[in-house]
């Protein structure tokens, strides 16, 4: 049985496994899958509606990670975000809400052929800092809007449209991070209502001027998902698969609720 912080818990699906690796650290493992879906979380956010959900400017989040790999399959990370989608990256359906506009302060890593640049000249894959901000939209307009926008994006002219109107609709800022994936670095994140200052190893990388209002959960996973939001080819989601375990470990999670 894992050990876990309190106030977070396990989310395992596909073969995915979350245990401990020594004194205040967890590791997030999925296996080798040539198909299929695959995701080990922790989270503190399930069962929850997003209205209990802890985390509320201002608040300082410090850890350190590294994953078993330098250029994993799928995606990882860790942060704070809204869990927007019945199926999202890393939860996999299990929290019963419906969809939001998404929100999030992360560390997100994605490999090809992920493709989420939510600013100009990003890159769409890779190890990243975000900040993702969108407007209040409920539930019962966002859910069909979403679909009619998914479809006309898959037709053709008019995928760079649709993406452009959605990139237009949220407010992002992102940076690429120079610090390798399997070497432990210290990560942090302190945001407050009117910015949000991502660090690794207590350099700044990152200051966002307009981050989420929203409440938001802690959440760190990894899994073998692709998302792509791309003026060529619209949006689109898979699976990617992989020929060996990888794993993300955790140690020594803060969370500061100030």
């Amino acid at each position: 049985m894992e050990t876990l912080p309190e106030g977070l818990a396990a989310y395992r699906i596909g073969g995915g496994t979350v245990e401990a690796c020594g004194p205040a650290c967890v590791r997030l493992t999925i296996p080798p899958l040539a198909g299929g879906y695959a995701d080990a979380q922790i989270d503190d956010t399930q069962r929850l509606p997003r209205a209990r959900f802890r985390g509320r400017p201002p608040m300082r989040m410090r850890l350190r990670a590294r994953a078993s790999r330098r250029a994993p399959w799928g995606t990882l990370g860790f942060g704070l975000w809204n869990d927007p989608f019945t199926v999202s990256i890393g939860q996999g359906g299990a929290a019963r809400r419906l969809p939001a506009s998404p929100q999030a302060l992360w560390f997100f890593y994605g490999s090809p052929p992920n493709d989420l640049a939510f600013t100009a000249g990003a890159p769409g894959a890779g190890w990243k800092a975000v900040s993702l901000r969108s407007p209040s939209v409920p539930g019962l307009v966002l859910a069909p809007a979403a679909l009619a926008a998914l479809a006309l994006s898959r037709l053709p002219g008019l995928a760079s449209p649709a993406v452009q109107l959605a990139r237009r609709a949220v407010t992002a800022a992102e940076t690429d991070l120079p610090a390798a994936l399997d070497e432990w670095h210290t990560y942090s994140l302190s945001w407050h209502h009117c910015e949000a200052v991502f660090a690794v190893d207590d350099s700044v990388v990152l200051v966002a001027a307009q981050p989420p209002t929203a409440r938001l959960g802690f959440v760190a996973w990894i899994d073998n998902q692709f998302a792509a939001l791309s003026t060529d080819t619209g949006f689109r989601f898979g699976l990617i698969p992989t020929a060996e375990a990888q794993s993300l470990e955790i140690r020594d999670l803060e969370l500061e609720y100030l």
